[in-house]
């Protein structure tokens, strides 16, 4: 599986309509559809903004949408160019500006496929690196150790509650389970309470 390390975007005209296919990271449904809100209230196209969708490990969760195009003539082409290029966590848009000329279901299809596979030309893609969320409760006095680690291990911070104690929580690369669980029974001679969570 891969995912996106660079977003893309292209355009793409058939017929005169305007096509535009962006190419961007989701971690969940709602993200999805939050992201495809902000690209209806955004785009000032008059119809259509189909999108597709995929998150989880191996794909395993997917959506799609025609918005209003024939069925099967837009989300599912989309998607089906998405799972084809390995991506995972990952949405495409196509806003399309009508030229004048119906395209036909075929020719829909071909031309949502088509700026699909543009906008993922464009986008830089990288392994994908299984992650795990992780959150845990430490005493304000080992902060600043526990901090410095973290930093080592690349740890990506989600949300810090700084109260009588300090709530953590983020996500750590699956490979580095092993050195956290250590570092942090070390750290709290066995007193730190963690929970991993899959992503």
């Amino acid at each position: 599986m891969l995912m996106i390390h660079t977003p893309g975007k292209a355009e793409t005209k058939v017929k005169n309509s305007r096509f535009l296919a962006e190419v961007f990271p989701v971690f969940s449904p709602d993200e999805a559809k939050e992201a495809w809100k902000i690209r209806k209230d955004t785009y000032d196209n008059g119809g259509h903004i189909v999108y597709a969708f995929t998150v989880g490990k191996s794909q395993n969760i997917s959506g799609c949408s025609d918005d209003g195009e024939p069925a099967g003539t837009a989300g599912r082409p989309v998607l089906a160019v998405l799972q084809g290029s390995g991506l995972t966590n990952a949405m495409i848009t196509v806003a399309r500006w009508f030229g004048g000329t119906k395209l036909g279901t075929g020719g829909l299809v071909h031309a949502y496929s088509d700026a699909a596979k543009a906008a993922l030309a464009n986008c830089v893609s990288i392994p994908l690196i299984p992650v795990l969320r992780v959150e845990f409760t430490i005493p304000g006095n080992l902060y600043s150790r526990c901090r410095y680690f973290l930093d080592s291990i690349n740890f990506n911070t989600e949300k810090e509650e700084f109260t009588s104690s300090i709530f953590i929580s983020g996500t750590i690369r699956e490979c580095d389970r092993e050195i956290f669980e250590k570092f942090i029974t070390g750290l709290g001679s066995g007193k730190i309470v963690y929970s991993f969570f899959a992503v």
